[in-house]
């Protein structure tokens, strides 16, 4: 039920389909009644705290995946307890995959981070109570819809062993009467009639098979007749299935009365989760939309950007700018036929209502939207046969309804205002009509044929002119909404243009008053300023793109020199510590082989030993600064092909060439186990002997490689984020094994791990295709990914 805003108003601009698709996205029916029951607020306070919830959850869908809130509605449940009835088997199943809910959901919030972005989230995780010890109580009672576990007391744990053995006595008695008196049987099985064992005997043994007869065949030459052997046994069984019943009616009356001593904690986990499962809809709803948060205000400003209607496709919906309550209060729209005016008004009327309610709408960012005390709509033709109204009585009364209670804190939408009757009188009636709006101070949208209200609202202050374009090139609308233009008429460029002699067309012409060409003249002169104004600025936006992106280019271009000659100044760094080091250990050497000199008799020798060595480490000091590599590198490539051996400047070697350079000149290298993106600038030709070596060996690394990596990866029990990173190194590894299909184990779990995989494997460029796992490769708890030809 809606409230707050007429249900006509609701109705008119279709709001209730939106109720119903937020309702579908519920995953239970308590949470699909709230949809039902969705408020259209007034206040602007309530409205904000409802878009604060909601966009937390978004936030959290986006970070961490969707959750399910599905669940059966167990209040009955709870009454019938709460009267000292007993609850079966299924009904405290049910109770217990509440229980189960709302552990998981206490789970799914315990993480969150200690920003301020999941404030809400976080109370309404306080709010939730978990019943762990009724939950562990039932879970390791209930085992069915009609079993109970033998743990579930001692005493039944002893009926059921008394019972087990008692079964074995009957069956092992009756296998021995069986086999003794096979003749007398007519098959020789055991089976059960009325609650006890029985053997099937033959009409005409009767007499001389003692026992009691329980049932007989149709045809009456089979009975069933318990043997007086297993008479005393069967009773004695019977006894303990009677004992077993009432300890069972006993450990159920007790779980029931453990469900009504936390029945106000239940009720309360149930209202908790209907109301976020009623508010995941909604987010799961505005992700779909691809809807932002509306910022609101309660000066009956609107200004909508790139405003989409949600119930039209994607695919085909023009997006429209619109904005009232600033400089003008009153907007009238011109335009021809199925140009897109009756959208536009009910676009502006249901994203008012949208947000209202407190939901985010399919617009840009920093969209403005007012809360207003009542939305009056006069929409479509609303003729009623019964009360035998034509349309412009039907709408003159809608008008007059509106018009006893409108007031400056109201939103006005009218189609077609004045339309139905005399064109003259028609026009004199909406410009009256719009005046009284105007003055009353209600913001006021309406559409319309009449030329007479394109010269009101350019000689009315505070009223504004708009028209949805049409192109006269194709004689179609564009649907674009164009406010402080007059929409022009078109009909001689139409008629002109659909073989109209212009003979016809000028003689027309003579038929409307000069005034009335003179204003159309104008508003043509008008349109073709706007289109060259439009084109003028189109071509500053895409320089403007241009120059923007070229600075973002030559910042990083800077930024990577910077980080190159950071690396190279670190290395020669390094390199001359190491030095520095090596000069080092060799002068306490040479020290501590002179001091032995001294000591020694082959003084002599040990003097030209050190020679030597210090002669060795000079040498070595003297190659290491200056000789050059002896690999030989040509200029900076013009362009490289896949599978090419390139030198990688900035890391000081080799790498093999994996795909083309991009529109940015970035190639995309792997040097040993790392892949990277490095500009072409950065790369160097080597020689072809250096070339087939370095070949060699990223063969050599792909044989170790397809040697090593597994057709699967098992990724249960890990977070989303951890999850990812290491698919995403299986992956490579797996393509450059040159493998063609793998296995992605995650478990079926809460989908949120399936769902962050499928989405990193759509983005993938190794990945050609995945599926969940069929019967006998693990169902939905692995994806099987096909992989792309190297």
């Amino acid at each position: 039920m809606v409230r707050a805003i007429n249900n006509k108003t609701a109705k008119s601009l279709e709001f209730d389909k939106i109720v119903n698709l937020i309702k579908d996205y519920c995953d239970s029916e308590l949470g699909k009644q709230k949809a039902i029951n969705i408020q259209i607020k007034k206040d602007a306070e309530d409205i904000n705290k409802d878009l604060d919830i909601l966009n937390e959850a978004v936030s959290f869908m986006s970070s961490y995946g969707g959750i399910s809130f599905e669940f059966d509605d167990v209040t009955d449940f709870m009454k019938k307890a709460e009267l000292d009835s007993i609850l079966y088997n299924k009904e405290l199943l049910k109770i217990k995959r509440v229980l189960s809910l709302v552990s998981r959901i206490k789970g799914y919030f315990k993480n969150l981070d200690d920003s301020e972005r999941f404030l809400r989230l976080k109370d309404y995780n306080r709010k939730l109570i978990p019943v762990k010890e009724l939950e562990k109580k039932i879970d390791s009672i209930i085992i069915s819809e009609e079993e109970i576990a033998d743990d579930a007391s001692p005493l039944l744990k002893s009926l059921r062993r008394q019972k087990l053995n008692i079964n074995e006595k009957i069956k092992a008695t009756l296998n021995s009467i069986i086999s003794s008196r096979q003749k007398e049987l007519q098959e020789p099985i055991i089976t059960i009639r009325q609650g006890r064992y029985v053997v099937p005997v033959k009409h005409e043994y009767r007499g001389v098979f003692k026992g009691i007869v329980h049932d007989q065949s149709s045809s009456g030459a089979t009975l069933f007749i318990e043997p007086m052997q297993v008479v005393d046994l069967n009773n004695e069984l019977r006894q303990l299935e009677i004992k077993e019943q009432q300890e069972i009616q006993r450990i159920l009356q007790e779980l029931s009365q453990d469900v009504k001593e936390n029945a106000k904690t239940l009720y309360n986990d149930i209202e908790v989760l209907a109301e976020l499962d009623f508010i995941f809809a909604k987010a799961k709803y505005s992700l779909k939309l691809n809807a932002t948060r509306p910022e609101i205000n309660t000066m009956g400003y609107i200004n909508l950007k790139k405003a989409r209607h949600p119930l039209i496709s994607p695919d085909t919906v023009v997006p429209i700018d619109i904005h009232i309550g600033d400089q003008f209060n009153t907007l009238v729209i011109t335009g021809p036929n199925t140009g897109g005016k009756t959208v536009t008004l009910k676009t502006v009327g249901l994203l008012t209502l949208m947000t209202m309610a407190g939901l985010n709408i399919p617009a840009e960012e920093k969209s403005q939207v007012s809360v207003f005390e009542e939305v009056f709509v006069d929409i479509g033709d609303e003729q009623s046969i019964e009360q035998s109204l034509s349309t412009f009585s039907s709408h003159m009364t809608n008008i007059v309804s509106i018009l006893k209670k409108v007031n400056k804190n109201c939103l006005v939408l009218m189609d077609e205002l004045g339309a139905g009757t005399d064109p003259v009188e028609g026009a004199a009636l909406a410009m009256s009509i719009l005046d009284t709006l105007h003055k009353i101070g209600a913001k006021t949208i309406a559409t319309t044929h009449y030329s007479e209200l394109k010269q009101y609202a350019l000689k009315t202050e505070g009223v504004e002119n708009a028209s949805v374009e049409f192109d006269v090139e194709t004689l179609k609308p564009t649907y674009r909404l164009l406010i402080g233009l007059p929409g022009k008429s078109n009909a001689f460029e139409i008629s002109k243009r659909l073989g109209l002699t212009e003979e016809i067309i000028e003689n027309a012409r003579r038929y409307i008053s000069g005034e009335a060409l003179k204003f159309e003249d104008i508003i043509t002169d008008l349109e073709t300023k706007r289109k060259e104004l439009e084109r003028a600025n189109h071509e500053i936006a895409v320089l403007k793109r241009d120059i923007e992106a070229l600075k973002e280019e030559l910042e990083k271009e800077k930024k990577k020199l910077q980080a190159e000659k950071d690396k190279i100044i670190n290395n020669a760094k390094e390199k001359a510590r190491k030095i520095i080091q090596d000069a080092k250990a060799t002068a306490d050497e040479i020290i501590d082989k002179i001091k032995e000199a001294e000591k020694a008799e082959s003084k002599d020798r040990i003097i030209q030993t050190v020679r030597e060595k210090i002669k060795k480490n000079m040498e070595e000091l003297e190659r290491e600064i200056s000789t050059p590599k002896e690999i030989t590198y040509s200029k900076i490539p013009d362009r490289v092909k896949e599978g090419q051996t390139v030198y990688i400047v900035p890391l000081d070697q080799n790498g093999i060439v994996l795909s083309p350079p991009d529109k940015s000149g970035n190639v995309e290298v792997q040097a040993g186990i790392l892949k990277m993106n490095v500009h072409i600038s950065n790369l160097r030709i080597v020689e072809d002997s250096q070339e087939e070596e370095a070949k060699k060996g990223y063969s050599r690394f792909i044989n170790e490689k397809s040697q090593t990596v597994s057709t699967s990866i098992d990724l249960r029990g890990k977070n989303l984020d951890d999850a990812l990173i290491e698919v995403e190194k299986y992956i490579d590894d797996a393509y450059l094994a040159g493998l063609k299909q793998v296995t992605i184990i995650h478990g079926r779990g809460t989908g949120t791990l399936r769902a962050g995989i499928f989405q990193f494997l759509r983005g993938n460029k190794y990945v050609k295709s995945f599926r969940l796992g069929k019967y006998g490769e693990g169902g939905d708890g692995v994806t099987i990914v096909e992989l792309s030809e190297k």
